[in-house]
């Protein structure tokens, strides 16, 4: 099994369409429409779990790690609510789009090409957010190792990726990339969906205790994403550190 996390083909195929991040109508539109229920449910459960009580800046002073940052889609809605970010990526053209467009909107953001194997730091994190990262990275047991040793211990993880169904591949491959064209052809390997049971086992033997799951689909008579109950598409985990 490998011994770092990099699949050098989905970086090169993310790279390549990196200056399309921050275009809402460009390849990262569904992102873009995604954003909002992702950054709800980041902000709400922290404020829960932490405790935190500042309306203003609601996440003021948590830590947060953004593993697979992208663009800064995440990184920076959860640096404008308060929060101290680090986001890193294995793809420098990613990085490069992100801190060009967090300089450009004054934000204070410390983006880091790098993978959680080769991130060096002495910093332990409050939240580490794994969002739509795991379904595109090899060897997952590592990922999650190494991306749980950056955590502080009852810290908190989110991860949110794709089931692995059939449901999930009519859907997510067979609808969002060749019927409706809402991602490059490409965008997502069945293969390497994960399970619900499968992501909880792997997690708790990296010491990751799974405390909340939740689906996640989209209404489209209401053009936005939802909470749901059916895990059988897209859903998101919170583990805690334990």
């Amino acid at each position: 099994m490998k011994n770092n996390t990099i699949n050098k083909k989905e970086i090169e195929k993310f790279s390549k369409i990196a200056e399309e991040w921050w275009n809402p109508q460009g390849k990262f539109k569904p992102l873009h429409k995604f954003n909002p229920i992702r950054i709800s449910y980041i902000k709400n459960n922290i404020v829960r779990d932490l405790k935190l009580k500042n309306k203003k800046k609601p996440l003021e002073k948590v830590k947060i790690l953004d593993v697979g940052c992208g663009g800064g889609l995440l990184s920076e809605p959860m640096n404008r609510l308060g929060a101290d970010v680090v986001g890193i990526d294995a793809s420098n053209n990613n990085i490069k789009i992100a801190k060009l467009h967090a300089k450009k909107n004054n934000l204070k953001i410390k983006y880091i090409n790098s993978s959680p194997e080769n991130f060096k730091t002495q910093k332990k994190f409050d939240v580490i957010l794994n969002m739509e990262i795991v379904e595109h990275v090899d060897n997952l047991d590592l990922f999650l190792k190494e991306s749980s040793s950056h955590l502080k211990k009852n810290g908190i993880m989110f991860i949110a990726t794709l089931n692995k169904t059939l449901k999930s591949y009519v859907f997510a491959i067979v609808g969002a990339e060749y019927i409706l064209r809402w991602l490059p052809i490409g965008t997502h390997e069945w293969e390497k969906f994960v399970t619900p049971k499968y992501l909880s086992k792997l997690s708790k033997k990296n010491n990751l205790k799974e405390k909340k799951i939740d689906g996640m689909k989209f209404d489209i008579l209401n053009n936005q994403w939802m909470l749901t109950e059916d895990l059988s598409v897209n859903y998101i985990s919170i583990f805690e550190k334990t």
